[in-house]
């Protein structure tokens, strides 16, 4: 079974600092992964790459069952092509309420033409509730996305990217700043996302990512250092002396 993404190869440098160092990678398409280590080794590089806002120096990107090159497409395009991507502070609408937000989110999943004529339908107004669902939102659709939790934020953005049909999500650094039963329900939530879809967690709270209990990928200097289940890779003594150490 081919990868639902493939990294093969990749390398990029900043100025003479190399910031991805032959990096392969590879994740299935209904596949849960932690993404972890130091500052500075490529995780956001990484990311940058894969949705099309950093070009590597050589390598290849391929994404799909055909194989498309990711490093041909536009950001657009690969957003189009089925990959979303959430950044660490949640980016919402805070004038509007939870279920406008929603809305928003599936009018431009339709395309740019198709939203000059875009009416809303039953089956939309059951997909913003059955998205609302899935985040625990479903009792908040009338409230301002600006009076939400920064958890509940984080939430609705992930519905957002969720009303556009990816089918690689890269969420970055999702347990920051929530509280524990947040952290919960964020938890379940991407365990219950990579059901479906592959999930890409960038995360540096080991606690978070043991919870998740999927296999987690050590990255170091813009390369793999460590690949496996999180007791394996926190045994490893490389990891330790470069990563875990450090406290």
């Amino acid at each position: 079974m081919n990868a639902l993404l493939e990294v093969s190869g990749v390398s990029v440098s900043f100025d003479g600092f190399r910031a991805i160092n032959n990096l392969t990678f590879n994740i299935n398409a209904a596949e849960l992964r932690a993404i972890i280590g130091p500052n500075g080794a490529g995780k956001s590089t990484f990311m940058d790459i894969v949705t099309g806002k950093t070009r590597p120096d050589k390598g290849s990107v391929t994404f799909g069952e055909k194989s498309l090159s990711l490093l041909k497409m536009t950001e657009a395009q690969i957003a189009r092509a089925g990959i979303g991507r959430k950044f660490q502070r949640p980016t919402v609408f805070e004038d509007q309420t939870v279920a406008e937000n929603l809305t928003l989110a599936l009018k431009a999943a339709r395309g740019p033409w198709r939203v000059l004529v875009w009416r809303s339908t039953a089956a939309d107004a059951d997909r913003i509730d059955a998205l609302a669902t899935e985040v625990g939102l479903s009792d908040h659709l009338a409230r301002k996305a600006g009076d939400l939790s920064h958890g509940q934020k984080q939430w609705l953005e992930i519905a957002m990217l969720l009303a556009q049909e990816p089918r690689l999500l890269l969420v970055d650094e999702p347990a920051a700043g929530m509280t524990l039963a947040e952290r919960e329900r964020t938890t379940e939530m991407l365990v219950n996302i990579a059901k479906t879809r592959a999930v890409v967690v960038v995360e540096h709270d080991m606690d978070f990512v043991r919870r998740l209990n999927c296999k987690v990928t050590v990255l170091h200097e813009g390369a793999v250092l460590a690949e496996g289940s999180l007791d394996h890779v926190t045994k490893n003594q490389t990891v330790i002396d470069v990563y875990l150490g450090r406290g």
